[in-house]
C-alpha cells in the first residue's frame, strides 16, 4: 500500500481520501486512529465502523515478529491520566450456566454499553480483556474535566449495565475502579497476537484495577485524587483506608453517589475559598471601572480571551468577591463541552440553580419553585412560566397553557421570555452577569448572548464573558464592548500563584 487513497478504494470510501490528506493521515498512522478522531473528520458512523474493522483487522494479520514491538517512534510523554476499569460481575458463574454462544451475546450487550457511554464521555477504551475493560481519558487527547468525565462515566455504566436486557433470564452488574494520576505514554504497541495497545505506564493503572476489585456490585471506588480533582461534582462516601496488593500503606477509598448542581470546573475546585489574585491588577481595575458605568446605568461588556488555565474565571469570581459587599444581582452561565449542540444549555442550568431545583424533586415541585423563583423576581409576564417550564422539560401544566405558537415563534417568544429576566433584574438593582466558556455556546445561546450584547448598553449590567482564543464574536465592534487578550504572567507572578496555592487547570 502506498497511499491513503489505495487504502480507502477497497473499503468503498474513495470519498474521504481529501479529507484523510487534509489532516495528514496516511497508512502509518492508521493504527493509531480512534473513534473521536473519525467523529472529527465528520464521517457517519456506519463508515466509522468500516473504518475500525479495518484498521483492527490489519493489526490483527499474523506478523513474523514474535516479541513486542513499538510501531512507531514517537517517544513516551509524561502526563496526568485519568484510568477506569469496568468488570462484569460473576462472569465465571455466568458463562456456566449459558452456552458459549449465548454468553458471547450478553458480553457483546455488554461491551456495546460501555462503547456508548465511553464515547459519550470522551473517554477511550485501550483494550477489552475478556469481560472487563481498560479505558483512558485524558489520552490521546487532554481536556480539562477528564477526571470529572470519567467519574460521570462511571456512574452512567453502573446505572446503565443493570437495565441492560440481553436475554437469557440474566441481570447484569458491574464494577468501577477509577484512578487518576502522572504516567508515561510510550509507543503504541503491536503485540505478537497483532493487537494494538496502549502503552502506559505507572503506578495508576495498577491502582484503577485494584480498586475496581475492592468495588462492590454496581459502585464506582475512586482514589484521593480523583476525589480531590471532583471535589464540588459530586457526593461521595469515604470507604476509609483499604490495604491494596501492592500498595505499603492502605489507600483512602471513596465512593461517588450522585453528581452535584456545580456547572463550572472552577467554582466547584474553589467552592471553599478564592485564592489571591496576583499579577492581574491591571484587568481587575477595567472591570471595577466598567462595572462603575453600568451600576449607573451605562452597562457595558467584555470578553476574557485567554487559553486554557490562565485565570479567566478566576479574574470573574475574583470580581464578584470585590462587589460581595454592594447591593447588586449575580447571574452566573456556563457552556459545556460536551453541550455544544445543546439548546439554551448555560440558560437552563441557570434557570435550574435560580429555582432551587434538586435531584430529587418531583415535576409538580419543580414547577412551583420555578413560579415562587419568577414572582420573587418580578419577572413573570404572560406565558413567561409556561415558556421557561417547557424549556426545563417540565409536564404541560393547565394552569400554564403554552400559547399556541409555530417552533420558530415558540423559540423567539422563549428567547424574549429569557431577555426579559435580566432586563427586569436591572431595573431593581445593577447585575453582573458572568458568562463562562463562551467558546463552547451552543447556537440558540449564542444567538442570545449577542441580543444581550445589544442591549446592555441600556441596563445597568456588566456582561463579563470567558473564552479561548480561538472564539469569534459574531458581533461587531461596539463601543461598548471591551475585548481582554489575557497574557501570561510573569515568572514572578507565577510563582507567587504557586505558593498561595492556586494551580492552573490542566490544558485541554
Amino acid at each position: 500500500m502506498t497511499s491513503i487513497a489505495d487504502w480507502l478504494a477497497p473499503l468503498g470510501l474513495s470519498e474521504y481520501t481529501e479529507r484523510f490528506v487534509a489532516n495528514a493521515i496516511d497508512p502509518s498512522v492508521l493504527g493509531e486512529i480512534t473513534e473521536q478522531d473519525l467523529k472529527d473528520l465528520e464521517i457517519p458512523i456506519g463508515h466509522r465502523r468500516k473504518i475500525l474493522r479495518a484498521i483492527a483487522d490489519a493489526a490483527n494479520r499474523p506478523k513474523t515478529e514474535t516479541p513486542v514491538q513499538p510501531a512507531q517512534e514517537a517517544g513516551a510523554q509524561r502526563r496526568q491520566l485519568t484510568v477506569m476499569f469496568c468488570d462484569l460481575v460473576g462472569s465465571t458463574a455466568l458463562s456456566a450456566k449459558l452456552d458459549p454462544e449465548d454468553f458471547r451475546a450478553v458480553v457483546s450487550a455488554y461491551q456495546n454499553c460501555i462503547e456508548k457511554i465511553i464515547q459519550q464521555h470522551s473517554g477511550m477504551i485501550a483494550r477489552y480483556m475478556g469481560d472487563g475493560a481498560l479505558i483512558y481519558f485524558g489520552y490521546p487527547r487532554a481536556r480539562e474535566d477528564d477526571t470529572e468525565q470519567a467519574v460521570h462515566a462511571g456512574l452512567a455504566l453502573i446505572e446503565a449495565i443493570p437495565r441492560l436486557r440481553p436475554g437469557f433470564d440474566v441481570t447484569l452488574q458491574a464494577c468501577v475502579g477509577v484512578a487518576t494520576g502522572t504516567v508515561v505514554v510510550g509507543d503504541i504497541l503491536t503485540t505478537a497476537g497483532g493487537a494494538i495497545e496502549h502503552n502506559v505506564l505507572g503506578d495508576t493503572p495498577n491502582l484503577a484495577a485494584r480498586l475496581q476489585k475492592v468495588a462492590r456490585a454496581n459502585t464506582v471506588a475512586v482514589c484521593p485524587s480523583t476525589r480531590a480533582l471532583t471535589a464540588g461534582y459530586f457526593e461521595y462516601r469515604g470507604l476509609g483506608a483499604v490495604p491494596l496488593n501492592g500498595w505499603a500503606e492502605p489507600i483512602h477509598v471513596w465512593q461517588p453517589l450522585h453528581a452535584l448542581g456545580v456547572r463550572s470546573r472552577f467554582e466547584a475546585q474553589h467552592q471553599r475559598r478564592i485564592t489571591p489574585l496576583l499579577g492581574r491588577d491591571e484587568e481587575i481595575d477595567m472591570l471595577v471601572r466598567r462595572w462603575r458605568s453600568a451600576r449607573e446605568g451605562e452597562g457595558r461588556a467584555v470578553l476574557l480571551l485567554g487559553e486554557p488555565g490562565i485565570g479567566k474565571s478566576h479574574i470573574s469570581l475574583a470580581l464578584d468577591d470585590i462587589l460581595r459587599e454592594e447591593r447588586h444581582t449575580t447571574l452566573t452561565y456556563f457552556c459545556s463541552s460536551h453541550h455544544t449542540n445543546s439548546a439554551l444549555f448555560p440558560f437552563i442550568g441557570q434557570l435550574e440553580r435560580a429555582a432551587g431545583f434538586e435531584r430529587t424533586d418531583t415535576p409538580a415541585t419543580r414547577l412551583s419553585k420555578l413560579e415562587t423563583m419568577l414572582e420573587r423576581q418580578a419577572t413573570q409576564g404572560e406565558h413567561t412560566v409556561a415558556l421557561l417550564a417547557n424549556l426545563l422539560s417540565l409536564p404541560p401544566s393547565p394552569r400554564y397553557p403554552l400559547p399556541d405558537l409555530s417552533p420558530q415563534e415558540q423559540k423567539e417568544a422563549t428567547l424574549a421570555a429569557l431577555g426579559a429576566i435580566l432586563e427586569k433584574l436591572a431595573a431593581r438593582q445593577p447585575v453582573l452577569v458572568i458568562f463562562e466558556d463562551v467558546h463552547w455556546i451552543d447556537p440558540t445561546s449564542l444567538e442570545l448572548l449577542a441580543l444581550t450584547v445589544e442591549r446592555v448598553p441600556r441596563l445597568k449590567a456588566l456582561l463579563l464573558m470567558t473564552a479561548r482564543p480561538e472564539f469569534t464574536p459574531p458581533w461587531p465592534g461596539h463601543t461598548h464592548v471591551s475585548t481582554v487578550p489575557l497574557t501570561r504572567l510573569s515568572r514572578k507572578d507565577g510563582a507567587a500563584r504557586w505558593r498561595h496555592g492556586y494551580a492552573p487547570a490542566m490544558a485541554a
